[in-house]
């Protein structure tokens, strides 16, 4: 009997704020390629934003996620075409072991979008007028409390309530709790067993026996 893997719903998300300004901050920017020659993806968040964080002898430069006021935020707000470029699943690896849970943005690349959903990181988006406001906000109250309705598609931090945009697919996949594909298919690994063997171009030598 396989053992029952519960995958948690995503209805909401809740935390302080990190605002990174910029249109098209590909996954090159996100994670250098030097850093993706990992066995796992422990320890990438250090590596989130190396090089516009540090210059060649390592000394820092001005970026949010070197400041300590946004050490403890989980919540990032980004412009439009954010994660663009290559379709490395490190990007978002590196930002959620950084400790963002949640992004909200212009717009985001598609792939970029989708290997954040299958992590659970909900992509959110409002127009550029919305997002350039709460960036503004986040950056006078880095200690301010944003919180993310799924459901609802609504933003609300401070005094103020916004309406944000979640793909359907994304929202139908975090809210009841089916975002991890992998695990849904742990969960299920007998019909999917059942399933291949019933399809006559699986040789049986090829099925796994059930752990």
């Amino acid at each position: 009997m396989t053992d029952e893997v519960e995958i948690p719903a995503v209805d909401s998300v809740s935390g302080s704020g990190v605002p990174i300004r910029g249109n098209d901050i590909d996954t090159d920017q996100i994670i250098p390629a030097r850093f993706m020659k990992v066995v796992t993806f422990d320890g990438l968040g250090e590596f989130a934003f190396f090089d516009l964080r540090f210059d060649d002898d390592d000394t820092q430069k001005e970026h949010p996620f070197n400041e300590a006021r946004y050490q403890d935020s989980s919540v990032m707000v980004v412009n439009s075409n954010f994660g663009c470029g290559s379709s490395r699943e490190h990007a978002p690896q590196a930002l959620m072991r950084w400790g963002i849970d949640a992004i909200i943005g212009e717009s985001f690349a598609e792939i970029f979008a989708g290997n954040c959903l299958a992590l659970g990181i909900p992509t959110v988006t409002a127009d550029s007028e919305t997002i350039a406001d709460l960036q503004d906000w986040v950056d006078a109250n880095p200690d301010g409390e944003l919180e993310i309705d799924i459901e609802a598609e609504e933003v609300t931090y401070g005094d103020e309530t916004i309406a944000v945009t979640v793909d359907d697919a994304q929202r139908k996949a975090l809210v009841e709790g089916v975002w991890d594909t992998t695990a849904l298919m742990k969960s299920n690994a007998d019909a999917v067993r059942d399933t291949a063997r019933a399809l006559p171009y699986v040789d049986d030598a090829a099925i796994p026996d059930a752990e």
